[in-house]
């Protein structure tokens, strides 16, 4: 069973998390710091599958954004590595190339190449939205 999904950039900053079991606040900030620092720790000729506490985190990286699962121990890992390759994919489709989570207000590029041979260079630039 899933517990958790996170996405996270290179610089450690979470971008998207989602929780499946109840977690206070205060110790997801505290887990994701855990998890992030366990996960960007290691190279990449290491396993991207680690144990963890009482659950597995299973993480592929792609550019300079990693994704994180956590799941118990029962789970297969090759699925949920292929889980995470295939959401990359509807998401790498959807948004033309270029995966992008980030505040609106920020600016970033993105070096694009998630799912294909070939790199592409976007330059995004996200202005701030008035208030509602």
């Amino acid at each position: 069973m899933i517990k958790f999904f996170l996405m996270v950039n290179k610089q450690g900053q979470t971008r998207l998390s989602k929780y499946y079991e109840h977690v206070d606040i205060n110790k997801r900030t505290l887990l994701e710091t855990e998890v992030i620092k366990s996960c960007l720790s290691r190279s990449n000729e290491q396993c991207s599958f680690i144990e963890y506490k009482d659950f597995k985190l299973i993480y592929r990286q792609y550019a300079a954004l990693f994704i994180v699962v956590g799941v118990n121990d029962t789970e297969n890992e090759m699925a949920i590595y292929e889980f995470i390759h295939n959401f990359v994919e509807v998401l790498d489709e959807y948004f033309s190339r270029v995966v992008l989570l980030c505040h609106p207000g920020w600016s970033a590029e993105v070096r694009s190449w998630l799912t294909t041979p070939w790199i592409s260079w976007a330059q995004v630039i996200l202005l701030p939205q008035p208030p509602k």
